[in-house]
């Protein structure tokens, strides 16, 4: 799990269960994207609430994830990303 900690001492990170982020002090927590299904039983990650695209569509939910994950560490997660 990467963390990016910024000079003013905010952080960001992709969520996950890796450690206990309450431990680091308030948290805020808002979503990165939309994983939905589509009327024709596809698979798209909605990009819209970090500023980027909708991904997909993808034949299985655990392939619109992993390209979630991947758009968010490349795009989002990086110092000087957008926020």
């Amino acid at each position: 799990m990467d963390i990016i900690i910024t000079a003013t001492g905010d952080g960001r990170c992709i969520y996950a269960e890796d450690i206990d982020l309450t431990a680091l002090g308030k948290l805020t927590i808002r979503r990165g994207s939309h994983v939905e299904s589509t009327p024709d039983a596809r698979w798209t990650a909605d990009m819209s609430p970090v500023g980027g695209p909708v991904l997909g569509p993808f034949r299985r939910w655990s392939e619109a994830i992993a390209a979630e994950h991947e758009w968010l560490a490349e795009h989002w997660l990086q110092p000087g990303s957008r926020s």
